[in-house]
C-alpha cells in the first residue's frame, strides 16, 4: 500500500458557499422605520420536496439530517439551509459539507467525512519521553480527526516544552492516509536546545549596582565555571514572578518602603535561542524606624511586658524582614500562653517629612485555646504509641507553641520520617484545637554489603544489618559480620528505647572481633599483631529534663594479643622455646603479648536540644567516663566529651562547629620502663580525619633500614605501626552548602570543612638500633650472632661473618600539636544506598602521619 504523508499547514480551507456581500443598509428611525418594515422584501419559503445525503460512509443519514434540522415537507429559507450548513461543521464530524437543489427544493447533502485516527505516534522526542507528553494529548485513537483538534494539541506541546525551558521547540503534525477513511497521526518534534538567560538588566535602580541585585534573585545567567551545575539558568516564566518578589523583599530590608517592580520582561534573543530579562524598578525614598511601640488587648500580656520585646531601634533604617520577626515573636510569646489563634497587627505610620515610619504592634484580644484531639496520619508501619510518646501535648492540655515545635524536633530526632514534617492546627471551636501529625515514612533499616578480592587481602567481604525501627515499635535490632585475610568480626545487637512502656532505654550487645594489624615493607603488605576481642555489654538509659539524659552501662570483654611465631619468633635461648624476638617484632610488640580481662562500668550525661538527626539549629554535648577495674587484669579511667553547635545561616546554609575529646588515665603502674601503662588495646588511635588515613595520626615507630657500610636510607622506611595514645582531640567546622533544585533532587548535598585533631600521650618505647649483622658462616653454626653498629667491626665475607644490613627504630607522631586539613564532600542519597566522597589535603601535619587525599563510604537501606 502506498501511504501518501499530507502536512496539516496552519491554515486550512473554509468551506463557505458562494455569496455577494451586500452594501450596508442604513436603517430609518421613527415612522419611517415602521414603514420600512412593511415594505422591506420578505424572504422567499420553499417547500423542501425531498431530502439526500451524499458521501456519509460511517454516519446515518438521519443522523445527518438531525444535525442539519431538515425534514421533507418542511418550508425553508436560505437563512435555514446556512443554518444547517454551520451546524454540521460544528459537529466537527465532516471535513466538508455542501447543500445542493435550494432552488428546487430537492435537497442534497453532500459530506465529506473526517477521517478516523488509527494511532497517534511521537517522533524526535528525547529530552521528554512518551509518558510525560502523551497527557497532554487530548486526541485518541478511534477519534474522529479535525484540525482544530490537531492545533490544540500542538499548542499544548509547545506549551510543555516552554514550561522545560525549550522555547524553541517546534511540534509539525503530519498524516498518513489509511484505507477506509483512517489515518495515522504523527507529531514530529524539534526539541531545540534549552532557552537560557543569557542577560539580566535592571532599569532605574540607584541604590545597588545590577551585580548586587543579579545576586538577590532566583534566576542566573548562563555561563560560568560551574554553569552546568546550575538549574536556574533556563526561563521560567513562574521563577521571573518570583524574583520579582524577591527583589521586593530585598529593597523592603533594605529601608526602601514604596519599592516597586514597574515591569519585568523576557524578550527572546533575535536567534530565538536565550532570553534577555529586564526588570523596570523604582525605588522611592529610604526610611527609617520611628517611634515603635506595643498595643495588647490580652489581659495575661500587658503592653509594657511585651516593649522589651520588639527587637528594633528607633533611627535603624527600615526593615520589614526585622518587622515580620517581631510579629512572630509576638506569636510565639502569645502561644506560649495559650494564645494560639492571637491577632498581631503591625500598624505603619509613615512620616514623609523626615522619612520615618512609626510602627505600633497591636495583639487583639482573643480566648485562651486547648487540645481538643490529635491525629496521627501517614504512619503504616510506625505504631501510634511509638510516636504519641514523643509528643509533649495531650489532649485537652493548653496549647503551647514551643511544646508542639519540641514535639516536631522530637519525632524527626526518631529518624523514622521524613525531615520535613510539620504537626498542622486546626480550628475546631473558639477555644479549641486540633492537632494533625501528617508523616510519611522513610526506610528504617538499613543493609551494608561489600565484596572483593586483591593479591594482598585476597577474598574480602562485610555485611550488616540494622533496623531502627524494628516491627514499628521502635525498638533497634542490629547485627553484623565482616570477613578478610587482616580483619573478622560477628556482632549482634538489640535497644528498646521504652522498656516495660517507661521512658527507659534498655540495651545490649554482644561481639567478637578478630584484628590483625599491618605495615608495608617496601610495597608488601606485611602483618604486624593480631588483636582477639570477646565481649559483650549492657546498657540503661533515662531522660533527666527535656533536653538532659542520662545513662550507665557495663562492658566485659576478653582482648588477646598475638604475634605470628613463624615471622616474629626465634629460639632466643638455644633450649628449643620460641620468644618473641624484639628484632622481628620490635621491642614495643613483644612487651604487649598476653590476654586481658576489661570489666568496666560507665556512665554518660547529655544534653540535646536539636531539630533532627540532620540538625540545623541547637546545640548538643555529652560527657562519659568509664572505670575499668570492677575485676579483670587492668584498672584506668577514660573520659571522653564531645559537643556540637549548629547554625541555620539563612538560605539552607547550615554551618556546625564540633569539638570531642578524650583522656586515659592509668590508676596502675607496671614499673617498666619503655612499656606504657596503658594496653596496645585499649588506648585512642584517634577519630576520623578527613586527609588523613585510618590510623593515620598519632604515636608510631618508623624502622628505616641501613645499608651495607652502616648508613640510614631514610627514603627506604621499612615499615610504620601506629600505636595509639592515651589523648586525643578533634576540631571541625563545617558548612553545608546548598545546590539547586537539580542537584537536591538527586539527593545531594555538599560540604566545605577544616578539621584539627591529633593523637598523643604515649610513653617512649624501648627502640631498637642494628647498623650491621655479622652473622656466622655456614661452618661457624654454634657460634652466636653478633649485633654491631659500626660496620668496621665486622670482618665481612674475607673471614668467618658475613654482613647484613639492619635497621634503626625511631618513634614518631607523639605530639599535642594539631594536625590540619581542609577538604570538600558530598553525600549523595545514591542508588547503591546513603554515599558519602570526601577530597582532603592535609595542610599541617607531624612526621610520622599518613595523608590520604581521598575516601568514601558507601550503605544501602531498605
Amino acid at each position: 500500500m502506498l501511504l501518501v504523508g499530507t502536512m496539516l499547514g496552519g491554515t486550512f480551507p473554509a468551506f463557505a458557499q458562494d455569496t455577494t456581500i451586500p452594501d450596508p443598509i442604513v436603517m430609518p428611525e421613527g415612522e419611517a422605520a415602521e414603514e420600512a418594515q412593511l415594505t422591506a422584501p420578505q424572504p422567499v419559503e420553499q417547500v423542501i420536496r425531498s431530502l439526500n445525503v451524499a458521501g456519509a460512509e460511517r454516519i446515518e443519514r438521519e443522523t445527518v439530517f438531525a444535525y442539519a434540522n431538515l425534514q421533507p415537507g418542511q418550508t425553508y429559507t436560505g437563512r435555514d439551509l446556512d443554518r444547517a450548513l454551520k451546524a454540521l461543521y460544528d459537529t466537527q464530524l465532516f471535513a466538508d459539507v455542501q447543500i445542493t437543489g435550494a432552488d428546487t427544493g430537492n435537497i442534497v447533502i453532500v459530506v465529506q467525512e473526517n477521517p478516523v485516527i488509527n494511532r497517534i505516534v511521537l517522533e524526535g522526542n528525547k529530552k521528554l519521553k512518551d509518558d510525560k507528553i502523551e497527557p497532554e494529548i487530548q486526541l485518541a485513537p478511534r477519534q474522529i480527526f479535525t484540525r482544530s483538534a490537531v492545533r490544540a494539541d500542538v499548542d499544548r506541546i509547545v506549551e510543555l516544552y516552554k514550561r522545560e525551558g525549550r522555547f524553541a521547540a517546534v511540534v509539525e503534525p503530519k498524516i498518513v492516509q489509511l484505507d477506509q477513511n483512517r489515518v495515522d497521526l504523527i507529531f514530529e518534534i524539534s526539541e531545540g536546545e534549552k532557552s537560557k538567560i543569557r542577560q539580566i538588566n535592571f532599569i532605574g535602580n540607584e541604590a545597588f549596582s545590577d551585580k548586587k541585585l543579579r545576586k538577590e534573585i532566583f534566576s542566573r545567567e548562563a555561563g560560568g565555571l560551574l554553569g552546568f551545575m546550575k538549574s536556574n539558568d533556563a526561563y521560567d516564566a513562574d521563577r521571573l514572578a518570583a524574583d520579582q518578589e524577591k527583589l521586593r523583599a530585598f529593597y523592603l530590608t533594605e529601608g526602601y518602603a514604596d519599592f516597586r517592580v514597574v515591569n519585568a520582561q523576557a524578550e527572546l534573543t533575535p536567534d530565538r535561542e536565550d532570553f534577555v530579562l529586564t526588570f523596570i524598578v523604582e525605588e522611592g525614598p529610604r526610611y527609617k524606624f520611628g517611634d515603635l511601640s506595643v498595643e495588647s488587648d490580652i489581659r495575661d500580656l500587658p503592653s509594657e511586658r511585651l516593649q522589651p520585646a520588639i527587637g528594633l531601634t528607633s533611627g535603624d533604617w527600615f526593615n520589614a524582614e526585622a518587622v515580620e520577626n517581631t510579629v512572630t515573636r509576638f506569636s510565639e510569646i502569645a502561644g506560649l500562653r495559650g494564645y494560639a489563634f492571637s491577632d498581631v497587627s503591625p500598624d505603619y505610620q509613615r512620616n514623609a517629612e523626615d522619612l520615618t515610619i512609626d510602627i505600633s504592634f497591636v495583639l487583639a484580644e482573643t480566648p485562651r485555646v486547648y487540645i481538643d484531639r490529635v491525629d496521627i496520619n501517614g504512619n503504616t508501619t510506625t505504631r501510634d504509641k511509638v510516636i504519641r510518646r514523643e509528643l509533649r501535648l495531650a489532649e485537652g492540655d493548653p496549647f503551647n507553641a514551643a511544646q508542639i515545635k519540641r514535639s516536631e524536633d522530637r519525632i524527626k530526632s526518631l529518624g523514622f520520617f521524613q525531615e520535613e514534617l510539620e504537626i498542622t492546627q486546626t480550628r475546631v471551636g473558639d477555644d479549641r484545637i486540633a492537632l494533625a501529625v501528617d508523616l510519611e515514612e522513610r526506610p528504617t533499616g538499613e543493609i551494608q554489603l561489600s565484596a572483593g578480592y586483591s593479591s594482598i587481602e585476597r577474598l574480602l567481604f562485610s555485611a550488616s544489618i540494622a533496623q531502627r525501627n524494628f516491627m514499628g515499635k521502635g525498638q533497634q535490632l542490629s547485627a553484623g559480620a565482616s570477613y578478610s585475610r587482616y580483619s573478622k568480626s560477628v556482632s549482634l545487637g538489640f535497644v528498646e528505647p521504652y522498656f516495660g512502656g517507661r521512658n527507659i532505654l534498655l540495651g545490649g550487645d554482644i561481639y567478637r572481633r578478630d584484628f590483625n594489624s599491618f605495615s608495608f615493607v617496601g610495597n608488601e603488605r606485611r602483618e604486624t599483631y593480631g588483636q582477639l576481642t570477646t565481649g559483650g555489654g549492657l546498657r540503661l538509659g533515662f531522660p533527666v529534663t527535656e533536653y538532659f539524659s542520662a545513662g550507665f552501662r557495663y562492658r566485659l570483654e576478653n582482648s588477646e594479643i598475638t604475634l605470628d611465631e613463624e615471622l616474629f619468633f626465634t629460639d632466643l635461648d638455644g633450649d628449643g622455646n620460641l620468644e618473641c624476638d624484639p628484632v622481628r617484632a620490635g621491642t614495643y610488640l613483644c612487651n604487649e603479648l598476653g590476654d586481658r580481662l576489661t570489666s568496666a562500668i560507665g556512665y554518660t550525661i547529655a544534653f540535646n536540644n536539636t531539630d533532627g538527626i540532620r540538625a540545623t539549629r541547637g546545640f548538643r554535648a555529652s560527657l562519659s567516663q568509664d572505670f575499668a577495674g570492677l575485676g579483670g587484669d587492668v584498672k584506668y579511667l577514660r573520659s571522653t566529651a564531645n559537643a556540637a553547635q549548629f547554625f541555620n545561616l539563612g538560605n539552607e546554609f547550615i554551618l556546625s562547629l564540633t569539638a570531642e575529646g578524650g583522656y586515659i588515665h592509668p590508676f596502675e603502674d607496671n614499673g617498666l620502663e619503655g612499656i606504657d601503662d596503658i594496653r596496645l588495646s585499649d588506648r585512642f588511635f584517634g577519630p576520623t580525619v578527613r586527609g588523613f588515613d585510618i590510623r593515620g595520626i598519632g604515636p608510631r615507630v618508623r624502622r628505616v633500614p641501613y645499608d651495607l657500610e652502616g648508613n640510614l636510607l631514610e627514603d627506604a622506611a621499612l615499615e610504620r605501626n601506629a600505636l595509639g595514645g592515651r589523648g586525643y582531640y578533634l576540631g571541625r567546622v563545617e558548612l553545608e552548602i546548598p545546590l539547586g533544585e537539580g542537584a537536591r533532587s538527586f539527593g545531594l548535598r555538599p560540604s566545605a570543612y577544616v578539621d584539627v585533631a591529633s593523637v598523643w600521650g604515649l610513653d617512649t618505647p624501648i627502640l631498637n638500633n642494628i647498623g650491621v649483622i655479622c652473622n656466622p658462616a655456614a661452618d661457624n653454626p654454634e657460634q652466636a650472632i653478633l649485633y654491631l653498629p659500626p660496620a668496621s667491626d665486622c670482618p665481612g665475607a674475607e673471614g668467618d661473618y658475613f654482613r647484613s644490613a639492619g635497621f634503626r627504630e625511631f618513634f614518631l607522631g607523639d605530639s599535642i600539636s594539631p594536625r590540619v586539613s581542609v577538604g570538600v564532600g558530598v553525600n549523595w542519597v545514591s542508588p547503591f544506598g546513603p554515599l558519602r566522597l570526601d577530597i582532603a589535603k592535609a595542610i599541617v601535619t607531624q612526621e610520622g602521619d599518613d595523608p590520604k587525599l581521598f575516601s568514601f563510604n558507601v550503605g544501602t537501606q531498605f
